[in-house]
């Protein structure tokens, strides 16, 4: 493990030069102080997480202190919002601190949102309030820990500093770790202010660091963006098989990584709903639950658009013609494994939806389904479901097929199969009301419960000692609770 003033900085990204990004140094938040701090997300930095309670650490991710060899940017980019172009974007509240390389030989972008006004701040403040800092730092471990790819979240940092956005609410820092905060957006903005120089530099940038393999390939371009779409069609898969919802899909959010990216109004479904609209603020339901594949197409069309100058439009439509059997084959293999089964038939894509619209008709808990499916012999299990579809004879129609099913499964044993379902269906999931929860506490200055139920969440597949209350069904308040885009 390194102390804090022995982490090595490589700062790749910056050296492509004043033309992609903005030297801009942080805005110090008053009276800095550690709310919440991810032990697996600071090892990828070699960091004891220990030093973390160490006030220099608050230091350093508040504003108040910088390594010798950081080259805070504020990066550009552009982006379609809502399905319209918008020209001009860029981190209006974040800033790339610089990249750190650990003993692994991986680099890893610190990246510091909340950190005060850049050139991109467009009237805000460019600060980042507590709350959503503590949720995006909550998504991104939980995430990771359910194995759906994300960036991380090394901390956030909580302060005195007063900030207004409906009420006065105290500023705060969440320090963001992923291998580039490249987006599409960025892409976007050099093709469409005609700098294809640039466009191409950037390009180049992203295809040596981050998908070196298609160098060798006989169009390099290309083959990056087929793997672009291939793991954008897997990441989605996995948002829609364990239900969560990103809420705000604009091309500016999308990582070139294929990375769970940018988190503003998420959630997870409590009750399964595929029409679910997580952010207040769209109205139109254009990143509905069931939305998030069509628009995760659509944000790549774009990205397609941008790569034009350097790959013919057949290859490209070719190339986004992969994304849906793709997405189909990840799905369907993640929900198979969901319900216990371990070959493929060409039936279970009906199973599923049968499964999923009887799940919609009653309003049936989307997570606690299919961990309570594993509990038991099949027999027992549906017998205990039964009761939370309002149809319950179309609940035993689809039960009878789902246990003839398993029956021409290989055979295994009833502990084998609870092992197996048990290692892909959590018993903790990150419900909006477990995170207001938190947030409430640590707004009068508690941050126990943050911790807490981090701690449950980086293990959301094991049951844990006096844990209960994380995996039961919210209550009727914590249904309706509604998130917004302000942080």
């Amino acid at each position: 493990m390194k102390a804090l003033d022995e982490l090595t900085f490589d700062n790749r990204f910056a050296r492509l030069g004043d033309t992609f990004s903005t030297s801009v140094l942080p805005e110090p938040i008053a009276e800095p102080r550690l709310v919440v701090a991810s032990e697996s997300a600071l090892a990828l930095l070699d960091l004891d997480p220990e030093q973390a309670e160490e006030p220099v650490f608050a230091e350093l991710f508040s504003g108040h202190k910088l390594w010798e060899d950081t080259d805070p940017r504020a990066m550009v980019y552009s982006g379609h919002q809502f399905g319209s172009y918008n020209p001009r974007l860029g981190d209006g509240r974040g800033l790339l601190l610089g990249e750190v390389y650990n003993e692994a030989g991986e680099h890893w972008d610190l990246h510091l949102k909340g950190a005060g006004q850049t050139p991109f701040s467009r009237m805000g403040d460019g600060r980042a309030v507590l709350r959503s800092s503590i949720r995006e730092f909550l998504a991104s471990e939980a995430l990771h820990a359910l194995g759906i790819p994300t960036s991380r979240a090394g901390c956030v940092i909580g302060s005195s500093t007063p900030v207004w956005r409906e009420t006065q609410e105290r500023a705060a820092m969440v320090l963001r770790l992923a291998h580039s905060h490249v987006r599409f957006g960025s892409l976007e903005y050099f093709y469409y202010t005609k700098q294809h120089d640039e466009l191409k530099q950037l390009a180049d940038h992203v295809l040596s660091l981050h998908y070196a393999e298609c160098l060798e390939q006989p169009e390099p371009y290309l083959a990056m963006f087929r793997v672009i779409v291939e793991r954008q069609a897997e990441l989605i898969a996995k948002w829609q098989a364990y239900g969560f919802c990103h809420g705000v899909m604009n091309t500016d959010n999308m990582s070139i990584l294929g990375i769970t990216f940018d988190f503003g109004p998420f959630a997870f479904l409590d009750d399964f709903d595929q029409h679910f609209v997580c952010n207040h603020s769209d109205h139109e339901g254009r990143y509905s639950f069931s939305n998030q594949v069509p628009i995760g197409q659509w944000n790549l069309s774009a990205l397609a658009q941008a790569l034009t100058p350097f790959i013919s439009v057949e290859a490209l439509r070719e190339s986004l013609d992969l994304f849906l059997p793709v997405y189909q084959a990840h799905y369907l293999d993640l929900m198979r494994r969901r319900l216990g089964l371990t070959t493929a038939e060409d039936d279970d894509a009906d199973l599923i939806a049968r499964l999923l619209q009887l799940m919609q008709n009653s309003g049936v808990d989307y997570s606690l389904f299919f961990r309570r499916l594993g509990e038991d012999s099949t027999d027992i299990a549906v017998r205990h479901l039964r009761d939370d579809f309002v149809d319950m004879l179309g609940f035993d129609a689809w039960a009878e097929t789902y246990k003839a099913r398993i029956t021409r499964d290989p055979a295994s044993t009833q502990d084998e199969r609870r092992t197996r379902m048990h290692a892909v269906n959590p018993l903790y999931i990150l419900r909006n009301y477990l995170a207001q929860r938190a947030i409430e506490a640590a707004e009068q200055g508690d941050y126990s419960e943050v911790r807490r139920l981090h701690q449950v969440l980086c293990k959301p597949f094991e049951a844990q000692d006096s844990m209960e209350s994380y995996a039961q069904r919210p209550p009727d308040w914590g249904k309706h609770l509604e998130i917004s885009c302000s942080s």
